[in-house]
């Protein structure tokens, strides 16, 4: 596959090597003929923003300078965080809003999605949660953001 557009079922985005990655979704996974970095910047431009943009826009709201979550589609809430540096061509992907639980598993972390399919992913359990809470405090962030919008048309 040559393109992967993230949707509302997308659980991870994990790299095979730096041109190839593997796409979870909650009933089927694909590989797609990308680097997980691509799927990511490719998906910002097609939901309306680009790559930079998404960055700068979660740096304003949360004040996080490195490893940013992203917004990929405000509307249904779909962000997704990078497992390591996005300078490195092997990070990982993550949808904030489909992890259930992790736990640590020797060197890397078992994640377990709410659909109950779990993934190992080359992540230290301390690393993992401190992206999580990122993720989360975006997600707040932009939660909040919609709510004092609902209470301004109010």
């Amino acid at each position: 596959m040559k393109d992967y557009e993230i949707n509302s079922s997308t659980l991870a985005i994990i790299p095979i090597d730096e041109e190839t990655s593997r796409v979870y979704e909650e009933e089927e996974d694909y590989v797609v003929n990308k680097s997980s970095n691509s799927i990511i910047k490719d998906n910002c431009e097609f939901y309306g923003s680009s790559y930079e943009g998404r960055c700068i826009g979660t740096k304003k709201l949360t004040g996080i300078k490195t490893k940013y979550p992203i917004i990929i589609e405000e509307s249904r809430n779909i962000i997704f965080f990078p497992t390591s540096s996005t300078r490195d061509k092997q990070s990982a992907w993550l949808a904030i809003n489909k992890i259930k639980s992790f736990k640590k598993k020797d060197l890397i972390s078992e994640i377990e999605f709410k659909n109950d399919k779990t993934l190992n992913v080359d992540i230290s359990y301390y690393s993992l949660e401190n992206q999580v809470i990122r993720a989360t405090m975006l997600k707040s962030k932009l939660y909040d953001r919609k709510l004092e919008n609902l209470e301004k048309i109010d």
